[in-house]
């Protein structure tokens, strides 16, 4: 609409010849001035001015919509929406439906939390015949710090879909289903997503994995720019090729060590400048997501696994349809499973806090990569 016509908006003529003979020709032409600009350019007085430009704001300004309209184009353009069930009911009931196409959804958590594992299962989920409740398409992962384990995936499948990986043959297919890219560098990384996106109209690629999104600037940081410099031009490409390719995006994310300054620069962090040496001591002790503020704003969905009291917990710390809430979980041999389904509400700080206490010891299946 920024480009549309003055000449088509019925204005004044004697005021719309004025815009014409000026060179003035398109609404952002207009709008990109101040009111005194334009009088001095057009040659007329400020209420002139002012009649013009709110004429052609209302003229190009979308029309407001009532969320009841929202909600009924949701459902009229249901075929180009969708979600990738987990098959953990309690994320699935608070995602509505599981892992969103056509966004960003990021796992954050310590190492060895179970971010892997959770891929993993989710290539598998994508994977399988619609019969299943699959995609039934390709996966493409790209296993940055190589942590991908054929050995644990074709276990998880097994243990999971026993009805299908049983079947000779089909464990070959599921796998094969899987392709995996191992980028060494950014340069690397930056040549395969260039080359995904025509691979995922031939090959009906259904998922893209990105294991991790920090490990691949975590080695360029320190020559040239900071991490946020180097992630602008990814982060932009990532959520196109969401957006076009109408999938699932999955991208997993590390944790850094927040310090009691960091922590103070956002208000929802902290409710007080007056802290006390108590609560800056509970601040250091946080972790916060590696890749920064930049990039948390460019996810849809933030998933956060992490451990307090020796207990694992899945985290939905960040998503426009559901409230902050936690499950327990375990890890077996058929991967992550919750403790139970009801979710715990997360509320102030915690929302926000990633902690890592205590979860080397409640590994319960035998064998396989817990990163």
């Amino acid at each position: 609409m920024a480009n549309k016509l003055i000449s088509e908006m019925q204005l004044p003529k004697s005021i719309a010849n004025i815009f014409a003979a000026r060179n003035i020709i398109t609404a952002k032409d207009a709008l990109s001035l101040t009111e005194f600009e334009l009088m001095e350019l057009l040659d007329v007085g400020l209420e002139d001015v002012k009649s013009a430009i709110a004429h052609i704001s209302a003229t190009v300004s979308p029309p407001c919509q009532t969320a009841l309209l929202l909600m009924e184009n949701r459902l009229q353009n249901e075929q180009f929406s969708g979600h990738l069930p987990t098959r953990l009911k309690g994320l699935d009931d608070a995602l509505r439906g599981g892992i969103p196409f056509g966004v960003l959804t990021e796992v954050v958590g310590p190492a060895g939390i179970g971010k892997t594992q959770f891929c993993l299962k989710i290539s598998l989920l994508a994977s399988l015949p619609t019969c299943y409740g699959g995609l039934d398409g390709r996966v493409v992962y790209i296993d940055v710090e190589s942590k991908f384990c054929s050995r644990r995936l074709i276990e998880i499948g097994a243990t999971s879909f026993p009805e299908i990986f049983n079947t000779k043959g089909m464990a070959q297919e599921m796998a094969g289903r899987i392709l995996v890219l191992r980028p060494a560098s950014l340069c690397e990384f930056t040549e395969s997503l260039e080359q995904i996106k025509v691979s995922i109209l031939q090959n009906q690629v259904k998922l893209l994995v990105i294991d991790s999104m920090a490990s691949l600037v975590s080695g360029e940081y320190y020559k040239e720019a900071p991490r946020q410099h180097l992630l602008g031009w990814h982060i932009s490409f990532i959520k196109s090729l969401a957006e076009f390719s109408r999938i699932p995006v999955l991208v997993t994310n590390q944790v850094r060590s927040q310090s009691h300054d960091e922590a103070c620069q956002y208000y929802f962090q902290v409710h007080s400048n007056a802290v006390t040496p108590d609560e800056a001591k509970k601040y250091d002790s946080h972790l916060v997501a590696a890749l920064g503020i930049h990039w948390a704003h460019s996810v849809t969905t933030r998933i956060v696994l992490e451990a307090k009291s020796g207990q694992r917990y899945m985290k939905v710390a960040k998503s426009p349809i559901s409230p902050p809430l936690a499950f327990p979980f375990i890890i077996t041999s058929s991967g992550i499973s919750f403790l139970q389904d009801d979710g715990i509400e997360v509320r102030g700080e915690e929302i926000n806090t990633i902690r890592q206490q205590g979860h080397n010891d409640i590994i319960h299946f035998d064998g396989g990569n817990d990163a």
